[in-house]
């Protein structure tokens, strides 16, 4: 099959490439790689999801709703980028709603407006479309992955080489024309921005890179002595040889200017010497501002015996050890709260009944990070009459077929919980009937899919743990919520998302 290649004309410092692969019929990627009327470069890389013409019609949707939005913008640079994927999410959705067979359709896109002049870059970013900056040979991953794969490896749960074998790597948690929770939650959204220095490039591209392309070669083609096409071109080659599974695009912007190296600096010695008295108050030095390297004469000052100046810095010093002393005793005290048992949720109490104890059981023994719960091995409600605990780190709990957790009459307790060693929990498809409370969590970040509280009178219950010796300052997040559950987060098998 012969790939069919798009590109822009190369503009000074950026340059945009998109190509089909090996295996796909269509390319549902497309790219921004333009200058704006405030000559500021526009980069974007755009990935379509949801079959043969939906990802396509996404994806352009997409990138003319920000080419309109973001090309007369010369300020606030995050808002705005904001405000043109809520934009793009609406129309996206807008189009759904008008044609049927284009309901599964959306996009993930990575956004970065660059001001060289400025020396900064602005981006925002859904999905799992990347950016990525390289600065003195070395490459930095800037956007984070919304998938739980592309969360496992940014925490350093999984090496870069298990996240791109993971059977799970293509699951997304957010996309442009999902829904509306993108106008809700401040966090749907990633947004940041960062010095670009001269001598720097930023990488934009699609997971048909990133995901057969690893991060050491990406950095040996990008810092060739290359042109930015050629360079773009090896990328797309490097991706086709390991086997072009899905649409391949890839967005340069380089900083033209040649990185900057600290010299020395010698001030003016242009001034006429004069005829100075020996002074006490202003002794005569001789200085030279610069590198470590640069060798400087000893100044000759002559210095007024002054007892006092001995007994002050004493003083101080003593003022000092009293200060450490007492930030040391404060932090041990501290410490201690800490690391004080919250709750009793870290000791698994004993289930009654054959179902709790292989429910427990398949959680304390599962390997990896996902656990796959089917209604042929429990074919019956499970009953609870005492907590299932989970402490695992990091787990994936997915119910196949109907998997219902049901409260035994005499119990009052929840359903699970989550020990304080958690982080990250997700739960896909249960459903808990007639709890107190349904779930018990600590300081976790818990994710919920297609989850049901079936005539639970407090679904979720969050607990969290602060250092009471001290005034608290935090920001608890709300939960957002749908009642109709993302019906596009699926696999892309062969490399397409789509149902």
């Amino acid at each position: 099959m012969t790939s069919k290649i798009r590109e822009n004309v190369m503009a000074e410092n950026y340059f945009g490439l998109t190509d089909t692969g090996k295996v796909r019929g269509n390319n549902e990627d497309t790219f921004i790689a333009q200058k704006t009327t405030s000559n500021l470069v526009l980069a974007c890389v755009i990935d379509g999801v949801g079959g043969y013409s939906g990802g396509e019609v996404a994806a352009a949707i997409a990138r003319d709703e920000i080419i309109a939005q973001m090309d007369k913008v010369n300020t606030d640079f995050v808002p705005a980028m904001v405000q043109a994927f809520r934009l793009a999410n609406k129309s996206i959705y807008a189009r759904k709603q008008q044609e049927k067979e284009l309901e599964s359709m959306a996009c993930v896109t990575t956004l970065a407006m660059v001001d060289v002049d400025k020396n900064q870059f602005y981006y925002a970013h859904v999905g799992d479309t990347r950016l990525y900056l390289l600065r003195d040979g070395s490459l930095v991953k800037i956007s984070k992955d919304q998938s739980f794969v592309g969360f496992l490896e940014d925490s350093g749960r999984l090496s870069e080489a298990a996240a791109m074998s993971h059977p799970k790597r293509n699951e997304i948690n957010k996309a442009l024309g999902f829904d509306g929770a993108i106008d809700t939650d401040d966090a749907y959204i990633e947004t940041g921005q960062s010095p670009f220095l001269p001598g720097d490039m930023l990488l934009l591209c699609s997971d048909g890179l990133s995901d057969l392309v690893d991060r050491n070669e990406i950095t040996g083609i990008i810092t060739q002595g290359t042109s930015l096409q050629q360079k773009a071109s090896q990328l797309i080659e490097a991706a086709n040889n390991k086997g072009g599974k899905d649409n391949i695009t890839v967005v340069l912007v380089q900083h033209a200017k040649a990185s900057q190296q600290p010299a020395a600096t010698v001030p003016p010695t242009a001034l006429k010497k004069k005829d100075f008295s020996v002074r006490e108050d202003k002794p005569k030095v001789d200085s030279v501002v610069g590198s470590a390297n640069t060798k400087q004469e000893p100044a000759k000052v002559i210095v007024k015996n002054n007892k006092g100046l001995s007994i002050i810095l004493a003083m101080l010093c003593v003022a000092f050890l009293c200060s450490t002393v007492w930030f040391y005793r404060q932090w041990k005290s501290s410490e201690a709260l800490v690391s004080r048992p919250v709750a009793d949720t870290s000791t698994v109490k004993n289930a009654h009944n054959a179902d709790e104890v292989k429910l427990q059981q398949a959680i304390d023994k599962v390997t990896g990070d996902t656990l796959v719960l089917s209604d042929t091995v429990f074919k019956q409600p499970i009953i609870i009459s005492d907590s299932i605990h989970i402490q695992k780190d990091t787990l994936y709990i997915q119910a196949k077929g109907n998997v219902l957790f049901k409260r035994d009459s005499s119990y009052n307790g929840p359903a699970l919980a989550l020990s304080v060693n958690c982080k990250h929990i997700v739960l896909d498809g249960i459903k808990f009937d007639g709890f107190i409370t349904g779930i018990q969590s600590h300081n976790t970040a818990l994710e919920l899919k297609k989850v049901q509280f079936l005539n639970c009178l407090q679904p979720l219950l969050k607990l969290y743990s602060f250092d009471l010796k001290n005034p608290v300052t935090s920001s608890l997040p709300a939960v957002t919520y749908t009642t109709d559950t993302l019906k596009n987060t699926s696999t892309k098998p062969n490399g397409n998302k789509q149902n």
